[in-house]
């Protein structure tokens, strides 16, 4: 085994990652880093920010690493593992070929309810509006979130909450009762277009579907689950609307939000905000006092997150009372074929 193959042997994959993007150039690196969660991305800044000078061939063996995944990624997608296994033991060495075959096996299985990733929503909902609450929580969980949010719009107001509820409810089901379920409904659906997406249950599901749909449809649900689970009520409205989501508040809504803070509070709230959400927040005060401001947080010194996140969190709760009150509008939140232009 080469130095640089034993080097690689000992980093973790964020390690990995972290040497990856700075071996790309920068329009490259941006792309991938797009396509990852928040909580991944976080991981391989913090990664980033502690990576030394890292060897010529150390990065050369990584970048060779991720050439070989991606290729073999779809063959596997193409022609399946069986192709992909074939085609990497004829052009790789017989312990690298093996070692890319289990990395990419299990991101090529397929994806319960595949088949209606391409399946359109009004033909879907069709399909599957009259099955138990238990079931249909079970297919949405597995769709993107903005098709899962076409179909809880289509439902009755009743069936929606209890759809709700169970998905926010979901953890983990047995694959063999997936399986069942998908073969009837593979059944019943044979003509439909097929492919591939993910996704599962939980209250962060709930909060991605709620986002998207209208005013009307969200209003409704939460309001049926006040009386019966307040306490989920408040996550999910905690997981819609998150800090960052003010870039989606127009100019108007955003002066209308800082009429109703404190500097001190806006201050300690900015720490960790973008640079685009504090340019757009300082572009909405007068120039004194976005100065004053940006002064204030130059010299606070360190803080805990803890503060940083409740008083993010307190400014948050301001926009949504705002929004409910008809006062400011978030776009994109499912009410703008409302709006006259």
């Amino acid at each position: 085994m080469t130095e640089a193959a034993e080097a690689i042997e000992e980093l973790t994959g964020t390690q990995k990652a972290a040497i990856l993007m700075l071996a790309l150039e920068q329009d490259a690196a941006t792309l991938l880093l797009q396509q990852m969660s928040e909580r991944t991305v976080e991981e391989i800044t913090r990664e980033l920010a502690s990576t030394g000078g890292v060897q010529p061939s150390v990065r050369d063996q990584i970048l060779r690493e991720f050439y070989d995944l991606a290729v073999a990624h779809s063959w596997a997608r193409e022609g399946g593992l069986e192709y992909a296994r074939s085609l990497l033991f004829q052009s790789l060495p017989a312990g690298d070929a093996e070692r890319i075959l289990q990395q990419i096996s299990q991101q090529v299985r397929k994806t319960p309810f595949a088949f209606l990733q391409k399946a359109e929503s009004t033909n879907l909902l069709t399909f599957i509006q009259d099955e138990h609450p238990q079931t249909i929580a079970l297919i949405v969980s597995h769709l993107a979130f903005h098709k899962a949010s076409e179909i809880l719009s289509g439902l009755p107001g009743p069936k929606q909450i209890e759809v709700v509820k169970r998905v926010a409810n979901m953890e983990q089901t047995n694959p063999e009762v997936i399986g069942e379920v998908e073969k009837g409904l593979e059944a019943r659906l044979a003509n439909m277009l097929n492919q591939s997406f993910e996704k599962i249950g939980g209250v962060e599901t709930v909060a991605e579907m709620l986002n998207l749909v209208d005013r009307t449809t969200e209003k409704g649900i939460m309001e049926g689950l006040e009386s019966e689970d307040p306490d989920l009520v408040e996550e999910i409205r905690r997981l819609m609307f998150v800090f960052e989501d003010i870039l989606l508040v127009d100019d108007k809504g955003i002066q209308a939000v800082l009429k109703e803070i404190d500097n001190d509070e806006l201050a300690l709230s900015l720490k960790t905000a973008s640079e685009e959400l504090r340019d757009k927040i300082f572009k909405n005060m007068s120039e004194r006092a976005a100065t004053l401001i940006a002064e204030d947080m130059e010299f606070m010194g360190p803080v805990r997150v803890a503060d940083v996140e409740a008083g993010q969190q307190r400014i948050v709760d301001i926009v949504r009372r705002l929004e409910d009150a008809g006062e400011i509008i978030i776009a994109g939140r499912g009410g703008d074929k409302d709006l006259i232009v």
